[in-house]
């Protein structure tokens, strides 16, 4: 693998949201809001229109869920505890640990399996694939081939994925070090997340519905 398409996994998730499982819960089951959920980051405003509705309805909830998140004040505690070691990538972390803990727990929050609906959404993304933005074709081989989204319930799983990821950076940093900081702080994370994602939800729901009735669905 050459230097450049080596680094661009890395650069690609570094510009976006890292909690993919959230986001894909989140959408609920339409298979079209799921699909605008996890392409949002590489949609821009002025090309909304070339989606359909509910593609946009999903781009619009996954710009929503960034912005409750990124000013919550839990979401801030837990970027605190990294401050200092990790900077600017602790939100990085902080929306990876999240989606462990919403993987681990999985069954508190869904009542489908997670192996089945991890299944599930990756074949709507081979189905979908022709028509999504170049930058997730070229980063949906990874994410299926190393299993993101269902391995995010073990340690083992988020030491590989940010030991890729530190990697393949073109710049120092610490990122390999994400797991050990996770298991260290494990339990204010999971208080953490059990506090924010609730309202998370809660939150999505009620734009949803802003959301819906804006677009005329």
């Amino acid at each position: 693998m050459s230097k450049a398409t080596g680094e661009w996994p890395f650069l690609f998730l570094y510009i976006q949201a890292m909690n993919f499982l959230a986001h894909i819960h989140l959408s609920g089951d339409n298979k079209e809001i799921k699909i605008g959920n996890f392409i949002a980051d590489s949609v821009r405003k002025k090309d909304l229109e070339n989606f359909s509705p509910q593609i946009q309805l999903g781009i619009h909830l996954h710009w929503a869920i960034d912005e409750f998140t990124d000013h919550h004040p839990t979401v801030k505690l837990s970027k605190e505890l990294l401050y200092e070691d990790y900077h600017k990538y602790s939100a990085v972390l902080v929306d990876i640990y999240y989606d462990h803990y919403l993987a681990k727990n999985w069954s508190n929050y869904s009542n489908e399996d997670l192996r089945f609906f991890v299944n599930d959404f990756y074949h709507l993304m081979k189905e979908a694939n022709p028509e999504l933005p170049q930058n997730i074709q070229r980063m949906l081989p990874y994410m299926v081939r190393y299993d993101w989204l269902f391995n995010y319930q073990f340690i083992s799983g988020i030491d590989q994925v940010l030991g890729g990821m530190s990697r393949r950076a073109s710049f120092k940093n610490s990122m390999h070090k994400g797991a050990r900081s996770l298991e260290k702080h494990y339990e204010e994370f999971k208080k953490h997340f059990e506090e924010f994602y609730p309202e998370l939800t809660e939150h999505v729901a009620t734009k949803k519905t802003e959301f819906e009735q804006e677009l005329g669905l």
